[in-house]
């Protein structure tokens, strides 16, 4: 594993760091147990086993046993980030100059009381045995921009910040117009913005929010050991069951570029584009081995660590909704007064969930209008599956250089997520 961080804050440096290490996480299974174990000393893997089998209880039937049956034994080599795509072999003198090519976008602008710039990137090689037969060795590459900045106009006070992630060094280059847009608009946001007049109001969501909902709200409630011995779960979340609008679906697919891409599981299973919503209607889950076994589905390739040092769990890699047929014009029309969430801070929630919007403006006869401040978006995750009824005929597919999904002690795990632009009948807003 190859990573590197730098941190520049008002021009100062704060970190300019690089590591590469290997280790290895060893997992044994008797039927009954997993055992783990975490090691920097890959040299001493077979101890490592060997001592986890000096745990477990001999089974002699356990190639037959209904998990270890379920697991691939995928084989070959799998590098798709090699030569002048790997970022492990830039240097850091290059990465910074790249950072700071981007300061001037904010540097000594107007209203800027304080901002930071982060460059981050990591490259993972990694190789996956099993006794199932399994030899397999992929990679997967992250890199991204970060960049938070505080404004001030007397008493008026924003933070914004612009957030980009990719897979290659060369796809952070030339976004100058976009980082300058983000400031401009913010600086906009702070000098006219009012506060919204809370109620509930048809809301069109940008492809940032309705990603981070189809995430939040949904996605985490398709992992399916949040199901394993909850009958009543089981139940409610029924394949075949209408959930939403006909004209929604979501999926997630380990295949898509950016922070999301794992063409192969922790477990050493190849990605698929899983169906979750297919046009309403319940179409699938997400799985680890165990999960898919108990629960007698099949594998999705969504057993997933954080690092070498934790199990694999069941968790997503790039969650969106899928495209409608509606330009975005078509998409504001019918709306006589409204609000657009273009930009959020961070959301939650699995039954009612809530955004908290950065960057905010109300629709008024069909068109965007003036900023508003609003605080809290919310609703009932059912029923707002329900009253979508407008999705644009694009997907943007989202990629971050910070954060992450958190589950459990795992975070943060890069993903991606994404959407459309989408139209809700009525949030409430406050």
């Amino acid at each position: 594993m190859f990573e590197t961080l730098i941190v520049v804050t008002l021009g100062d440096v704060e970190e300019w760091k690089d590591k590469r290490f290997t280790a290895a996480l060893v997992r044994l299974f008797d039927g009954e147990r997993w055992f783990y174990s975490a090691t920097t000393d890959v040299d001493g893997v077979q101890r490592e086993i060997d001592s986890l089998a000096e745990m477990a209880t001999p089974h002699p039937g356990i190639e037959q046993h209904k998990v270890v049956a379920k697991f691939e034994a995928n084989r070959g080599e799998h590098l798709r980030f090699t030569g002048g795509d790997d970022v492990s072999r830039l240097s850091k003198e290059a990465k910074y100059d790249l950072l700071s090519g981007y300061f001037p976008q904010i540097q000594g602008k107007p209203w800027v009381v304080t901002w930071t710039g982060q460059y981050v990137d990591q490259r993972v090689v990694k190789t996956f045995v099993s006794s199932k037969g399994a030899d397999l060795r992929f990679d997967y590459q992250r890199v991204g921009l970060w960049f938070s900045f505080s404004l001030a106009d007397g008493a008026k006070k924003l933070t914004e910040s612009f957030n980009h992630g990719a897979n290659l060094f060369q796809d952070l280059r030339g976004l100058e117009l976009k980082i300058g847009e983000r400031y401009t608009e913010a600086v906009t946001f702070l000098q006219t913005a009012v506060d919204v007049v809370p109620g509930a109001y048809p809301t069109v969501l940008s492809p940032l929010a309705a990603g981070v909902f189809a995430h939040e709200s949904f996605g985490h409630k398709s992992e399916a050991d949040f199901m394993l011995g909850d009958e009543t779960m089981q139940q409610e979340w029924q394949i075949g069951k209408v959930v939403g609008s006909p004209i929604l679906s979501i999926l997630d697919d380990g295949n898509e570029l950016g922070t999301g891409y794992t063409p192969f599981d922790d477990e050493g299973t190849t990605a698929r584009s899983s169906w979750l919503i297919d046009k309403g209607v319940l179409a699938g889950r997400l799985h680890n081995g165990a999960t898919a076994a108990d629960l007698h589905e099949g594998l999705t390739g969504n057993g997933r660590a954080m690092n070498f040092e934790f199990e694999p769990i069941v968790r997503m890699t790039t969650t969106y909704i899928d495209k409608g047929d509606l330009e975005f014009d078509e998409l504001l029309a019918p709306i006589h007064e409204g609000v657009l969430v273009k930009t959020i801070k961070h959301g939650s929630g699995m039954s009612t969930f809530t955004l908290a919007p950065s960057l905010a403006y109300m629709i008024r006869d069909g068109n965007v209008a003036e900023p508003v401040k609003v605080s809290v978006v919310s609703g009932n995750v059912f029923k707002t599956l329900g009253e979508i009824d407008g999705l644009t005929d694009k997907v943007e597919l989202l990629s971050f250089a910070r954060g992450g999904c958190g589950k459990m002690e795992q975070y943060p795990l890069p993903v991606g997520f994404g959407g459309p632009w989408v139209r809700v009948r009525a949030l409430n807003i406050q």
